[in-house]
This record gives C-alpha cells, structure tokens and sequence, in this order.
C-alpha cells in the first residue's frame, strides 16, 4: 500500500494538534500522569469531546447518516494518534468512537440507534466492556453471566471483571449468556449503569485510578429492547467488536514520545554514548516504527472494504512487543526515575506495559490466531 499521507490526511493531523494545543490545560500531565481512565481525564473528556464534536473531529469515519463526517479510516487513525501522543484526553470516550457506534450502526434497531447515537456524536457519553469474567477472560465464550427470559424482558445475575471505566461510565456494553451452547448461547445488551442491581468496584492497581473494575449483577431487569441484536447471536456482534477494538487504539504514539523522551534524559546525564545503550534504544525504536507500519496496514485494509484477517493480529502483537522492548529499555536504563516516580512520561510508559499483553486480547491468544490462520499450523494432536 501507499504511506503517503494525503494533503487532506496532514490538514487533518494539524488541526488536531492546534486543537489539543489551544484546549489541553497546561497541568494535563501533572494531574492525569498520562492515565486516560483519571478522574480529571473523564471529567476533562466531556469538555473536550464536545470541542471535536463541534469541529467535525469527534467521529471524522462514521458515515453523515450517523452524525459522522463520512471520511476514511486514516482519519479516525490519525486523531487516534494525535490523542494517544498526549495521554488520550478523550478518555474512555474512544470506545464509542471506535467499536461501540459502529456495532449499533450494524446490529441495532433503529429506536436504539436513535437512542444512543446521537448522544455519542455530542461528545459527552462514556461506555465500559462487560466482557471479561473471572472465569472467561480470552475464552470469552466461557462467559457465565445469565440473562434469563422474563415476561418483561431479561434478569441478568453474573459477575464481570477487569472492567475498564466501570466506575465512571453512562452505559455497559454487556455479554450475558442466554442459551446453553457456547458460541451460540450469547447476547448483547446495552445496559444503562445506573440500573438497579448493578455494583461497581475499583480494582486498586498502579495501572490507573479506573482502569479495572469488578461488576456484580444482581437480578438486573433489563427490557427486550435492551438486547442489540438477535438473541443468542452475540458472537457475531463480537467478532465485529473485536475486529475494531484489537487495533482501536495507536497505543505506540505514547510510547514513541516515551522512548524519545528517555534518550533526551540519558543524554542529557552523559550516559547514551556506549554501543549497547545506542543498540538497545534503536530496537525499541524499530519495533514502534514495525508496530505503527503493520496498524497503517490493517487500517489500509478497512479502507479498502477487505474482510479482517490475521493481518489484525499480527499488528496487535507487534503493538505489544514494543511497549515491552520500551519499558524493559527504561527499566535498564532509568531505573531511578522509576523509584523516584518524579516523571510522568517515563512512569506511564512502564507501567502501561502492565495492560498491554492482555487488553483487548491476550498476547497469547494472538499468537494461537496468527499460527492457525497466517502460518495455518496444524493443531496439536
């Protein structure tokens, strides 16, 4: 594919940097230390959110029908890659913006589409994922949250974990088990936070102040029109999710400001002159730029209206491994900036490695897609 950026793809990407340089208060990293999901970052997104929303950023690839401005893919990649730069000031608004809008755009009705929709192109709606559970992380079709028919709709009893922005969310996307079989026995529904029955807590982590929750339900009455899709045909509803979500985020641009950010200081301390520090940093270096290379090609793919395919999960390790070859460059090298947890950047860019190897998939199970459907290895046995 071609790399080259259009003139319509750069106008774009400098926008939103005068955007974020006119509206992101001078104290964003001292007081969100680059945690997206801080309590002055989900607070400060709905102000922000509506700021793109009015300037035609918020949603540049949904289509005009939706309240979208109709523009390719490049250009939700690129404002994602702006807003991951700086620590996401769109909080756990990106969710919408990425997989939850496009999800109700295919599966929904058009009363929950005119529910939902709307709200989200104002800018000022979070969502959380009631997927994982702790017994169902990766094999998400272990799930055993129920939802049992009702003469009014649904009763829905389970738990779900891991959880991320539960505490600060408007509405749950939730899987919930409503028939025997695996795949074939679950349903989506879109589930308002505020219901009855529904206990949130914090997972106390150093990755974030809400980035993990647990979600208890206790007999949560939900109506029929609460489920998006058919019931018992959620898998295909993520599946798509999934497709979106696995390279959602260009969660490499904070960790390319992070690595340049380390050299500066090593420098700076007289300690970037040997060999093995120059080797070592130039790695990590090539692994952001492989990382970012492979996520352009997927999104040249959606571009091109091609089915996902392995290519997906590829980048998606590929995403991982260079977090991991950053925070292991810091961890050498700037170990006593750690200590001290005096830098915002450098903390964050380490501790973020915490979540990268399990968020939106597992490492492990993007190997076993990329062995079976890429190198299409036989299974064992």
């Amino acid at each position: 594919m071609n790399f080259e950026w259009t003139e319509g793809h750069r106008a774009f990407r400098q926008k939103a940097k005068d955007l974020l340089a006119e509206h992101l208060p001078a104290d964003w990293a001292a007081q969100t230390r680059y945690d997206q999901g801080s309590i002055y970052a989900a607070n400060f997104s709905r102000k922000f959110c509506p700021i793109l929303a009015r300037e035609g950023m918020l949603l540049p690839h949904w289509p005009r029908e939706f309240g979208g401005s109709g523009m390719d893919p490049f250009y939700h990649w690129i404002l994602g890659e702006e807003m991951a730069a700086v620590g996401e000031p769109r909080s756990y608004q990106y969710m919408y913006c990425n997989w939850v809008g496009p999800a109700i755009m295919a599966y929904g009705t058009e009363a929950q589409k005119q529910a939902h929709l709307p709200r989200m192109t104002t800018g000022n709606v979070i969502w959380c994922q009631g997927f994982s559970e702790p017994s169902a992380g990766s094999d998400l079709a272990a799930l055993s949250t129920r939802a049992e028919r009702t003469a009014n709709g649904y009763v829905i009893n389970g738990s779900k974990i891991w959880t991320s922005g539960a505490s600060v969310a408007d509405f749950c996307f939730l899987l919930a088990r409503t028939g025997d079989k695996r795949n074939s026995g679950i349903s989506v529904f879109l589930l308002p936070m505020d219901t009855k029955g529904i206990d949130v807590r914090v997972i106390k982590t150093f990755m974030g102040a809400t980035a993990f929750h647990e979600v208890f339900l206790t007999d949560v009455e939900v109506p029929e029109s609460a489920r998006l899709g058919e019931e018992n045909r959620g898998w295909q509803i993520v599946r798509h999710v999934m497709y979106n979500e696995r390279i959602g985020a260009p969660r490499y641009m904070l960790t390319l400001n992070a690595l340049d950010h380390a050299v500066a200081l090593l420098k700076a301390k007289n300690r970037f002159g040997d060999d093995m520090t120059r080797m070592r940093a130039g790695r990590a270096r090539g692994a952001l730029n492989a990382a970012r290379t492979l996520c352009h090609q997927v999104i040249g793919e959606r571009v091109k209206g091609r089915p996902p395919g392995p290519l997906t999960n590829v980048a998606r390790y590929a995403v991982v491994m260079a977090d991991r070859h950053v925070a292991e460059f810091i961890g050498d090298y700037l170990h006593e900036e750690l200590v001290t947890n005096d830098d915002p950047l450098i903390a964050a860019a380490y501790r973020r490695t915490g979540s990268t190897g399990f968020a939106a998939g597992a490492a492990e199970i993007q190997l076993n897609l990329i062995s079976r459907d890429l190198l299409q290895l036989p299974r064992e046995g």
